[in-house]
């Protein structure tokens, strides 16, 4: 097993100070977040939270699929979740590029025709957020009680703006 060296050395640093052992793993701020697998956004810094503090459920642009649904209700049932935004952000390539240009970009690196890859391309990101907030808030297994907001992360600034 060669290829991890450098994050498992990482790790055991990581570990020599690690101070969750023991954690129940309930959402301690009572909050969960949906976003995008983006390298630059930072989930707990953006709202000055800690690990420990939320639920994070991230995939490409940050959509309410049924998978993030599914974690959503556990979030909410399980593990103390009052709070729920959803954040996709500026610059996301499920955003700006069609699902022809995505699936040429991943054929071209791939050496193989991928048609038949599906990568869910968002033509109005804001329509879609609306959409996916409507999603959570209409479920039948998110309380009323439970808070859902929808945000856009800007990577260029850092700031998130709430659109629903």
């Amino acid at each position: 097993m060669t290829g991890f060296e450098d994050l498992l050395h990482a790790n055991q640093t990581f570990a020599d100070t690690f101070a969750l052992g023991g954690f129940d793993g309930v959402a301690a701020a009572g909050v969960a977040i949906v976003t995008c697998m983006d390298s630059r956004i930072d989930p707990l810094g953006m709202v000055g939270l800690q690990p420990g503090d939320a639920k994070i459920f991230r995939n490409p642009g940050g959509r309410v699929t049924d998978a993030a649904l599914e974690a959503l209700v556990l979030g909410v049932h399980l593990l103390k979740v009052e709070r729920i935004m959803v954040v996709p952000h500026t610059r996301c390539a499920v955003a700006t590029a069609t699902e022809r240009e995505l699936r040429a970009r991943v054929s071209a690196s791939a050496g193989v025709d991928v048609t038949w890859q599906r990568f869910h391309v968002v033509d109005d990101q804001v329509e879609a957020l609306a959409e996916d907030v409507a999603k959570v808030r209409t479920h039948p297994l998110i309380p009323d009680r439970v808070q859902v907001g929808g945000f856009v992360y800007d990577v260029d600034t850092g700031l998130l703006h709430q659109h629903v």
